[in-house]
């Protein structure tokens, strides 16, 4: 009986935990998010919700042959449902301007005062935010995978559990809104 327990144990420490496997994506899974929730708190709380999700079935999210792309599923589902959540609720105006910048309009939050020389790259991010924020999720969804992570229309359309042509479609629409964005705030700039 004394045998059992040893064997139990190093069977364990060879092969990793849920937490161990969730905490290796948790840098990549909080910077998707923060692309489709829009702001770093919000972020924080889809991953969270996501993790809960997950934790109830670790099985299943451990034998998932690419456990990123099983944990952006849940994270995905997560922001969905917070965005429509988040749609019935009124809205104070202003308050969105105020919470992403500090004072004299810096980006807000911590490590927001030790730039490293990343300054643009920041910006990028935040304006990068800001369009994908205009699409619908799966459509946000879609050009994280494919444009963003590196995977093919068809392994993109496997993760959203949708068909090859939906998620090709859904891609070509994306880019078609976020060029129409770019174009008009363009004419926006050049009237100024």
């Amino acid at each position: 009986m004394a045998d059992a327990r040893p064997a139990t144990s190093a069977s364990s420490a060879a092969s990793p935990t849920f937490d161990e496997v969730f905490c290796g994506l948790l840098p990549r899974l909080y910077r998707r998010a923060v692309m489709l929730a829009g702001s770093r708190q919000s972020a924080e709380d889809v991953v969270h919700e996501a993790y809960l999700k997950l934790a109830r079935r670790p099985q299943r999210f451990l034998a998932h042959p690419e456990p990123y792309a099983y944990a952006f599923t849940a994270v995905l589902n997560v922001a969905r449902d917070a965005y429509r959540k988040d749609r019935r609720q009124v809205l104070v105006d202003g308050m969105e301007e105020v919470e992403e910048t500090g004072a004299g309009g810096a980006p807000a939050g911590p490590g927001s005062g030790g730039w490293d020389g990343g300054v643009e790259r920041r910006q990028a991010e935040i304006e990068a935010v800001r369009l994908l924020g205009k699409l619908s999720h799966r459509q946000a969804g879609i050009v994280i995978l494919v444009d963003l992570d590196g995977y093919t229309i068809d392994q993109a359309a496997k993760i959203m559990k949708v068909h090859r042509g939906t998620a090709a479609r859904h891609r070509a629409r994306a880019l078609d809104r976020l060029r129409a964005y770019l174009v008009e705030s363009e004419h926006g700039q050049a009237g100024r």
